[in-house]
């Protein structure tokens, strides 16, 4: 039986409407402009998940690095913050396929039972359920790949190497990347966030963790 987790938030921060929400995403990703040359693609994307009128341009930008692996890349470990059940650790989902409406995006079930091998990681539905942080990455997901699967956590109350562990857990090669569901800061003055922001930035390219 195809267990399919329902959209949530279609309508609110996203339109409903199949074509209305297509029409936007390509043009968010074709005001991206053209994608850098890469050897290889990506392995860890930061994507924000705010409504599209608030953060769908930024969001365009990182997923249209994706675009020219579409065929490549078959898997998408999907990381966001818990913002509706409070949860310990991180939370998987047993639904098959994650629906938009654009259509089912399917789950790697095989990379979600491989996930809940790791002692901080369960499923957690009630954590899914109506959860926003995932869902809004899903219909950009589904323009610029071709055919691959989802494995969506939600990360609560867990420890970063808790959290790290798990990424290598799934690294898998350049079949999968990581897209981590992020806004960064919040309710700042618009000064402050770009300080933030980019001393963020710095931080994760530099690959020196705030602990």
């Amino acid at each position: 039986m195809t267990d399919i987790r329902l959209a949530s938030v279609a309508g609110v921060f996203y339109p409903a409407d199949r074509v209305a929400l297509r029409g936007q995403i390509d043009a968010y990703l074709r005001a991206a402009g053209p994608v850098p040359n890469a050897a290889r693609p990506p392995k860890i994307l930061i994507a924000p998940h705010a409504g599209y009128v608030y953060s769908g341009a930024v969001a365009a930008h990182a997923h249209a690095l994706l675009a020219p692996w579409r065929r490549l890349v078959r898997r998408v470990v999907l990381l966001g913050p818990a913002h509706r059940v409070a949860i310990r650790g991180i939370a998987a989902s047993a639904a098959t396929a994650f629906d938009t409406p654009l259509g089912a995006m399917p789950v790697d079930v095989d990379a979600v039972a491989h996930a809940i091998e790791m002692p901080d990681t369960c499923i957690h539905e009630a954590a899914h359920a109506r959860e926003h942080a995932i869902e809004v990455q899903l219909p950009f997901l589904q323009v610029v790949l071709e055919a691959a699967a989802i494995v969506p956590l939600l990360v609560g109350l867990a420890e970063p190497p808790s959290v790290a562990r798990l990424m290598r857990h799934l690294w898998g090669g350049e079949e999968t990347v990581f897209v981590i569901s992020s806004d960064l800061s919040h309710y700042l003055s618009d000064a402050t966030a770009r300080a933030v922001d980019r001393a963020s930035v710095e931080h994760i390219l530099a690959r020196r963790p705030v602990l």
